[in-house]
Protein backbone atom coordinates (compact mmCIF):
# COMPACT_ATOMS: atom_id res chain seq x y z
CA UNK A 1 0.00 0.00 0.00
CA UNK A 2 1.35 3.30 -0.90
CA UNK A 3 0.06 6.48 0.32
CA UNK A 4 1.01 10.24 1.36
CA UNK A 5 0.31 11.46 5.17
CA UNK A 6 0.74 14.98 6.72
CA UNK A 7 2.49 14.11 9.82
CA UNK A 8 4.21 15.94 13.07
CA UNK A 9 5.51 15.13 15.62
CA UNK A 10 6.05 17.13 19.26
CA UNK A 11 7.25 17.06 22.51
CA UNK A 12 3.87 15.76 24.56
CA UNK A 13 4.27 18.76 26.76
CA UNK A 14 0.32 18.61 27.60
CA UNK A 15 -1.29 15.76 27.66
CA UNK A 16 -4.22 16.15 29.66
CA UNK A 17 -5.17 18.61 26.82
CA UNK A 18 -4.59 16.55 24.39
CA UNK A 19 -6.77 13.82 25.74
CA UNK A 20 -9.62 15.78 26.30
CA UNK A 21 -9.33 17.05 22.42
CA UNK A 22 -9.17 13.29 22.04
CA UNK A 23 -12.79 12.95 24.27
CA UNK A 24 -14.54 16.03 22.38
CA UNK A 25 -13.22 14.90 18.56
CA UNK A 26 -14.90 10.98 19.90
CA UNK A 27 -11.01 9.73 18.49
CA UNK A 28 -11.81 5.74 17.95
CA UNK A 29 -8.86 4.38 20.18
CA UNK A 30 -6.96 1.29 18.50
CA UNK A 31 -5.08 0.06 21.32
CA UNK A 32 -1.84 0.56 23.15
CA UNK A 33 0.73 -0.94 21.31
CA UNK A 34 4.73 -1.89 22.30
CA UNK A 35 6.43 -1.58 19.00
CA UNK A 36 10.13 -2.07 17.94
CA UNK A 37 10.97 -0.47 15.08
CA UNK A 38 14.30 -1.87 13.62
CA UNK A 39 15.45 0.35 11.52
CA UNK A 40 17.92 -0.78 8.35
CA UNK A 41 20.57 1.33 6.41
CA UNK A 42 19.42 2.26 3.03
CA UNK A 43 20.53 4.74 0.30
CA UNK A 44 17.88 7.04 0.74
CA UNK A 45 14.72 7.34 2.76
CA UNK A 46 13.83 4.83 5.82
CA UNK A 47 13.37 1.69 5.90
CA UNK A 48 12.24 -0.02 9.13
CA UNK A 49 10.39 -3.13 10.00
CA UNK A 50 7.56 -2.90 13.01
CA UNK A 51 7.25 -5.33 15.50
CA UNK A 52 4.39 -4.81 17.67
CA UNK A 53 1.33 -6.27 19.71
CA UNK A 54 -1.52 -4.39 17.14
CA UNK A 55 0.57 -3.33 14.25
CA UNK A 56 3.85 -5.59 12.63
CA UNK A 57 4.32 -4.00 9.04
CA UNK A 58 7.94 -3.39 6.84
CA UNK A 59 7.36 0.51 6.25
CA UNK A 60 9.62 2.90 3.71
CA UNK A 61 8.82 6.24 3.92
CA UNK A 62 10.73 9.37 2.29
CA UNK A 63 9.89 13.04 4.14
CA UNK A 64 11.61 15.55 4.52
CA UNK A 65 13.28 16.60 8.15
CA UNK A 66 11.36 19.96 8.42
CA UNK A 67 9.93 20.88 11.85
CA UNK A 68 5.92 21.03 11.40
CA UNK A 69 3.49 19.22 9.03
CA UNK A 70 5.04 18.01 6.50
CA UNK A 71 4.56 15.18 3.52
CA UNK A 72 5.58 11.41 3.79
CA UNK A 73 5.99 9.25 0.97
CA UNK A 74 4.66 5.78 2.53
CA UNK A 75 4.91 2.36 1.68
CA UNK A 76 3.90 -0.30 3.95
CA UNK A 77 3.68 -4.24 4.11
CA UNK A 78 1.68 -5.73 6.84
CA UNK A 79 3.39 -8.40 8.29
CA UNK A 80 2.53 -11.44 9.98
CA UNK A 81 4.35 -11.55 14.06
CA UNK A 82 7.38 -13.60 13.84
CA UNK A 83 8.31 -13.56 10.40
CA UNK A 84 11.75 -13.70 9.18
CA UNK A 85 11.62 -9.99 7.20
CA UNK A 86 13.87 -8.76 9.78
CA UNK A 87 16.80 -11.59 10.38
CA UNK A 88 16.65 -10.83 6.45
CA UNK A 89 17.12 -7.06 5.96
CA UNK A 90 19.66 -7.15 8.95
CA UNK A 91 21.71 -9.52 7.22
CA UNK A 92 21.26 -7.95 3.86
CA UNK A 93 21.57 -4.38 5.17
CA UNK A 94 22.53 -4.25 8.89
CA UNK A 95 20.99 -2.56 11.37
CA UNK A 96 21.08 1.39 11.94
CA UNK A 97 18.64 1.93 15.12
CA UNK A 98 16.29 0.45 17.46
CA UNK A 99 13.43 2.48 19.03
CA UNK A 100 11.25 0.79 21.62
CA UNK A 101 8.41 2.57 22.67
CA UNK A 102 4.66 2.49 24.33
CA UNK A 103 2.18 3.86 22.12
CA UNK A 104 -1.63 4.50 22.43
CA UNK A 105 -3.26 4.74 18.90
CA UNK A 106 -6.07 6.81 18.05
CA UNK A 107 -8.43 7.91 15.11
CA UNK A 108 -10.18 10.57 14.35
CA UNK A 109 -11.41 9.75 10.45
CA UNK A 110 -8.37 9.42 8.19
CA UNK A 111 -5.85 11.23 11.15
CA UNK A 112 -3.68 8.81 12.92
CA UNK A 113 -3.06 10.34 16.28
CA UNK A 114 -0.05 8.35 18.94
CA UNK A 115 0.87 9.18 22.38
CA UNK A 116 4.21 7.94 22.45
CA UNK A 117 6.43 7.03 25.53
CA UNK A 118 9.61 6.09 23.56
CA UNK A 119 12.63 5.05 25.92
CA UNK A 120 15.67 6.75 26.21
CA UNK A 121 13.67 9.64 24.44
CA UNK A 122 10.84 10.81 26.67
CA UNK A 123 6.97 11.51 25.72
CA UNK A 124 5.85 12.42 22.34
CA UNK A 125 2.19 13.45 20.18
CA UNK A 126 2.58 12.51 16.56
CA UNK A 127 0.14 12.86 13.82
CA UNK A 128 -0.28 11.51 10.52
CA UNK A 129 -3.15 12.62 8.62
CA UNK A 130 -3.38 10.09 5.87
CA UNK A 131 -4.22 10.67 2.21
CA UNK A 132 -6.66 7.95 1.48
CA UNK A 133 -9.26 9.40 -0.52
CA UNK A 134 -8.48 12.92 0.56
CA UNK A 135 -6.02 15.18 -1.32
CA UNK A 136 -2.99 16.82 -0.33
CA UNK A 137 -4.67 20.08 0.51
CA UNK A 138 -6.83 18.37 3.18
CA UNK A 139 -5.16 16.43 4.93
CA UNK A 140 -2.49 19.37 4.92
CA UNK A 141 -5.43 21.17 6.65
CA UNK A 142 -6.09 18.65 8.80
CA UNK A 143 -2.65 18.41 10.35
CA UNK A 144 -2.52 21.96 10.71
CA UNK A 145 -5.98 21.91 12.51
CA UNK A 146 -4.96 19.01 14.90
CA UNK A 147 -1.61 21.08 15.88
CA UNK A 148 -3.99 24.07 16.68
CA UNK A 149 -5.80 21.92 18.35
CA UNK A 150 -3.56 20.35 20.65
CA UNK A 151 -2.04 24.00 21.34
CA UNK A 152 1.45 22.51 20.02
CA UNK A 153 3.58 25.66 20.34
CA UNK A 154 6.47 25.75 17.04
CA UNK A 155 9.50 24.99 19.71
CA UNK A 156 7.42 21.84 20.73
CA UNK A 157 7.78 20.26 16.95
CA UNK A 158 10.77 18.33 16.19
CA UNK A 159 11.79 17.69 12.25
CA UNK A 160 13.39 14.33 12.78
CA UNK A 161 12.61 10.33 13.35
CA UNK A 162 12.86 8.57 16.49
CA UNK A 163 15.63 6.40 14.81
CA UNK A 164 17.55 10.39 14.33
CA UNK A 165 16.86 11.00 18.00
CA UNK A 166 18.17 7.87 18.64
CA UNK A 167 21.33 8.22 16.55
CA UNK A 168 21.96 11.29 17.60
CA UNK A 169 21.76 10.51 22.01
CA UNK A 170 24.15 7.64 20.71
CA UNK A 171 26.75 10.51 19.19
CA UNK A 172 26.38 12.89 22.23
CA UNK A 173 27.28 9.92 24.66
CA UNK A 174 29.77 8.88 22.62
CA UNK A 175 31.76 11.74 22.82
Amino acid sequence: MIHVNFEFKARLRNEKHIRAVLKQQRARFVGADHQVDTYFYVPHGRLKVREGDIENALIFYERPNDQGARAAKVQMLELRPENPVKSILSDALGVLAVVDKRREIYFVDNVKIHLDRVRALGEFVEVEAISRGSSLDQVRAQAHEFQCLFHIAPQDLIGESYSDLILKKRERTAE
